[in-house]
């Protein structure tokens, strides 16, 4: 059975404390689960993965960002999400620290969260499994990783491309996202 293929950005967005926003989503996909805020590319119109990562950085941070405030961290696939859907995700993390919490969004509620109390968090099952792990592993680097989700709820993981953080951007990352 052929499966839609939906594109999306994920926002990694951080405070000056290194914590991490996540937004508890009112809706499909991942309802009362945290996760990144995002969206779905335009692509009826030939929208690119950062004019959309600015887009709905806009629309549910108030952020008027430029392509130049994104680092591009990670492009991870799903194949057949829940049997609903083949996804494809890039995962770009704010450079410029957000001062406060976001007000609430039609899309749900924010909250900032260290990184050690992801654990008890409510995250999707593939976030959890290795997005998590592999985004931190390679802030101010970049991998790519392919997840097959099989029927009985296991997934298969393969990461395909991994670049470790350079010194430049581990500073950009760890600062204010401006260069040293």
């Amino acid at each position: 059975m052929a499966l839609p293929y939906q594109i999306a950005t994920l926002l990694y967005c951080f405070n000056p404390h290194d914590e991490v926003l996540l937004l508890e989503r009112s809706g499909e996909p991942n309802r009362g689960l945290w996760s990144p805020c995002g969206g779905k590319l335009h692509t009826e119109v030939g929208e690119s993965p950062y004019a959309c990562a600015c887009r709905e950085a806009e629309e549910e941070l108030g952020l008027a960002l430029k392509p130049q405030d994104l680092h591009l961290t990670g492009i991870v696939s799903e194949h057949g999400h829940e049997g609903a859907a083949h996804w494809l995700m890039f995962l770009f993390e704010i450079k410029p620290r957000l001062k406060s919490l976001p007000p609430n969004h039609r899309e749900g509620v924010f909250k900032f969260f260290s990184r050690s109390e992801l654990a008890a968090a409510k995250l999707p099952k593939t976030d959890l499994e290795q997005i998590w792990p592999l985004f931190w592993q390679h802030r101010g680097g970049f991998f790519a990783a392919h997840c097959h989700c099989h029927g009985d709820g296991t997934n298969v993981w393969t990461v395909e491309e991994t670049v470790a953080a350079t010194a430049e951007c581990c500073a950009i990352s760890k600062n204010t996202g401006k260069k040293p």
